[in-house]
C-alpha cells in the first residue's frame, strides 16, 4: 500500500509544478523592442560592454547601468565609449547578453 502511495504521489508531482516563468529567465526573441542605451565602458578582455539602459522587458531589467556581454565579440572593436545605441538583450546561461544593437539616430 505505500508503495502505491509513493508511486501516485511521484507521478503526480509533475501536475502541480509551477510554470510560469520569470521575465529574467526568458531569452529574448529577434523581434524583442530595441531599448535606449549609452556605452559607459568596453571592457574587450572581459568580452564585456557596460551601458545605461532604459527597462529592459524582454528579460526583466529595471533602468540601471550595468554588463552585459555580446552575442558577437567583434562589436566591441565598434563601439565606443558615450556611443548612443539601441539594443536588444537576452539571458544565456545566467548572464545578459546583447543580442543585437544599432546606433541610435
Amino acid at each position: 500500500m505505500r508503495l502505491i502511495f509513493a508511486l501516485m504521489l511521484a507521478l503526480s508531482l509533475p501536475a502541480f509544478a509551477q510554470h510560469d516563468h520569470h521575465a529574467g529567465h526568458i531569452a529574448a526573441t529577434k523581434d524583442a523592442p530595441l531599448t535606449e542605451g549609452q556605452v559607459k565602458k568596453i571592457d574587450a578582455k572581459a568580452g564585456e560592454i557596460v551601458i545605461q539602459h532604459g527597462q529592459l522587458d524582454s528579460i526583466g531589467m529595471p533602468p540601471m547601468t550595468m554588463a552585459f556581454g555580446v552575442a558577437d565579440k567583434s562589436w566591441l572593436g565598434k563601439l565606443k565609449v558615450g556611443d548612443k545605441i539601441r539594443f536588444a538583450a537576452e539571458m544565456k546561461g545566467g548572464n545578459a547578453i546583447v543580442s543585437r544593437y544599432e546606433m541610435a539616430k
